[in-house]
C-alpha cells in the first residue's frame, strides 16, 4: 500500500504562487506513475498534471504555462508549483499514484485546500 499526504495550501491573494507538496509513504515512489487532480466546489474532479518516473509530465487544459509538475524520488515527493494563481484556482487538490501495471490512479491523498481570493 501507498500512504499519500498533501500539504502547502492555503489562502493566497490572485496573482501569487504556492507550492504543493505530497509525500508518500510505504511502498517505493520511484516506479510510479504520479499527477495532481482538483475539485472545485460544484464542479468534477479533474485532472492538472502528471508526472512518469523517468520525468515525462502532461498538463491539462490551460494549467500548461502557469503550473509545474515535479518529483523528488529520493524523498519521495510529488510537487506542484502554481504561479499567477486565478480565483478559479480554487480548490482541493489531490495527489494521486499508481503502479505502471494499473490502468488507473489507485492511491489517493485526502487533499489539501487551495483558496485564491480575488
Amino acid at each position: 500500500q501507498v500512504q499519500l499526504v498533501e500539504s502547502g495550501g492555503g489562502l493566497v491573494q490572485a496573482g501569487d504562487s504556492l507550492r504543493l507538496s505530497c509525500v508518500a509513504s510505504g511502498r517505493t515512489f520511484s516506479n510510479f506513475r504520479t499527477g495532481w487532480f482538483r475539485q472545485a466546489p460544484g464542479k468534477e474532479r479533474e485532472f492538472v498534471a502528471s508526472i512518469t518516473s523517468s520525468g515525462g509530465t502532461n498538463y491539462g487544459d490551460s494549467r500548461k504555462g502557469r503550473f509545474t509538475i515535479s518529483r523528488d524520488n529520493a524523498k519521495n515527493t510529488l510537487y506542484l508549483q502554481m504561479t499567477s494563481l486565478k480565483p478559479e484556482d480554487t480548490a482541493v487538490y489531490y495527489c494521486a499514484a499508481t503502479p505502471a501495471s494499473s490502468i488507473t490512479y489507485t492511491y489517493w491523498g485526502q487533499g489539501t485546500q487551495v483558496t485564491i481570493s480575488s
